[in-house]
């Protein structure tokens, strides 16, 4: 019964990959891009208020922020810019590969930002393990001796919630890219279908501006 279900909608023109609950492809792809709008809104919000959090405590405690971030390592910092903003263009690419029919280039580019998200979070990692082995650690986890200033701990506080959230909505970004991978090999993606890849491609956008932001806001206070 489901084979000849299926056989009816392929005559008709219909794509299989067309949801029953939807008119057509342009329908169906509007409606996941709206989606995921709303989606990025709550969280541009989300990280909004930790923005203003940061904002509010740095002016209470210029000097202790601005004595803290110097255990930062502004190159490894520079370092992941580049590599994330390269990561919002091979997805770019990605999405164009696709809408040309180019499947070799949608998993090469879909590739390329994997290993771009990969070596984010290994930067990362580094910078992490610095952090713990120093005692630069959030609140009453801090250990570090020999500050000349107090309160610095309110600069790791957020340091660790912020690029921490952020580090989080890169791992589930690898695990939606991996996945967009899978079905790329398996031909999924077209001209007539790449909405996947595009609505991912707007998270992704948003996980790089997120990261634009906290860069200057942690490696380069004045």
């Amino acid at each position: 019964m489901s084979t000849a279900t299926h056989t009816t909608s392929a005559d008709h023109g219909h794509s299989p990959f067309l949801q029953h609950h939807f008119r057509d492809m342009e329908q169906q792809f509007n409606t996941a891009k709206i989606g995921m709008w709303l989606f990025l809104v709550t969280e541009i919000l989300m990280f909004g208020g930790l923005f203003i959090g940061y904002g509010i405590m740095h002016a209470n405690h210029p000097q202790a922020f601005l004595a803290a971030h110097h255990h930062l390592d502004r190159t490894l910092g520079a370092i992941n810019t580049i590599v994330l903003l390269f990561s919002s263009f091979t997805m770019v690419m990605a999405i164009w590969a696709a809408q040309t029919s180019r499947k070799g280039l949608v998993i090469l580019f879909l590739v390329i930002t994997l290993l771009c998200a990969a070596t984010f979070m290994g930067i990362k990692y580094s910078e992490y393990s610095h952090k713990f082995h120093e005692g630069l650690l959030p609140g009453k986890y801090y250990t570090h001796e020999g500050d000349t200033v107090p309160g610095q701990f309110l600069f790791f506080s957020f340091y660790f919630m912020m690029t921490g959230l952020h580090g989080i909505h890169v791992l589930l970004g690898m695990v939606v890219i991996s996945w967009l991978i899978f079905r790329a090999v398996r031909g999924d993606f077209g001209p007539g279908y790449y909405g996947p890849l595009d609505v991912t491609g707007l998270y992704w956008h948003l996980v790089d501006l997120i990261w634009i932001y906290l860069f200057p806001l942690m490696y380069l206070i004045s």
